[in-house]
């Protein structure tokens, strides 16, 4: 798949870290220049420094996604620096805390649903007002297999990631005719700092999500960022409203 995204120009959310700096470096791979956004500014800066020690072009944007007027200011300034947006790739997301839904607290909630949820649509958003603009784009979203399926404890988190598939479908069938493209990727145990601090902490639950894996392993972050780079390609002209399991065959099972 090399040089599928030559020439693109592409946002990153959320790749300071886990799965959104592996995209990044291969989206840079793959071609792309790359707009790494992240909170946070250190881990930002640092997925920017790698993409360029593997002669690759990216930049730092500093956004918060669930605050509409940073979410514009990132994209105007992509356009302002770049000229266009090609491609983006919705990734920046939270775990939150794990809990049934009668001990869920409020806040919880809305922290799930401002980031995972309100985050998507507001780059979404923004992205989509840009791609109109210039005649076309892809826009690929980090779902979950959690958008696919329940889980216990963690309802705040799959009624976000839930909202991500429904919001890529109508987003995809409103847009179908105006060259905008829009997919989603589910991850499903990916090895992220998340999970690499768990197997510190929490090594129990760790060897409970390999069980889980009909693959028998963890993915790496690499592996997500193929796939949405694939997406974002011309590869996959075809495709629009897929919520794409990348999960080892979790939800196969």
């Amino acid at each position: 798949m090399s040089g599928i995204l030559e020439g693109k120009i592409a946002i990153i959310t959320g790749a300071g870290s886990g799965i959104g700096r592996g995209s990044a470096l291969t989206f840079a791979d793959k071609g792309a220049t790359v707009v790494v956004s992240d909170v946070n500014v250190e881990g930002g800066e640092e997925t920017v420094n790698l993409i360029k020690q593997k002669q690759g072009t990216a930049s730092f944007i500093k956004c918060d996604v669930s605050q509409a007027e940073e979410v514009e200011a990132l994209v105007a300034r992509t356009v302002a620096d770049y000229g266009r947006l090609d491609c983006a790739f919705n990734n920046a997301g939270v775990e939150g805390e794990q809990a049934p839904v009668h001990a869920m607290s409020e806040a919880n909630f809305d922290f799930n649903y401002n980031v995972n949820l309100k985050g998507v649509f507001l780059c979404m958003k923004y992205e989509i007002l840009q791609m109109l603009k210039q005649g076309g784009g892809t826009i690929v979203s980090t779902a979950s297999i959690a958008g696919l399926v329940g889980g216990k404890n963690m309802g705040a988190y799959v009624a976000a990631k839930h909202g991500v598939v429904g919001l890529t479908k109508s987003a995809a069938l409103e847009y179908a005719t105006k060259n905008i493209r829009v997919n989603a990727v589910c991850p499903g145990a990916i090895r992220t700092p998340m999970v690499e601090r768990l197997m510190e902490e929490k090594p129990a639950m760790v060897d409970a999500i390999l069980a889980m894996e009909p693959i028998g392993r963890f993915g790496e972050p690499e592996e997500i960022g193929q796939a949405a780079a694939w997406l974002c390609s011309e590869e996959a002209s075809f495709v629009t409203g897929h919520s794409m399991p990348v999960d080892g065959g979790i939800v196969a099972a």
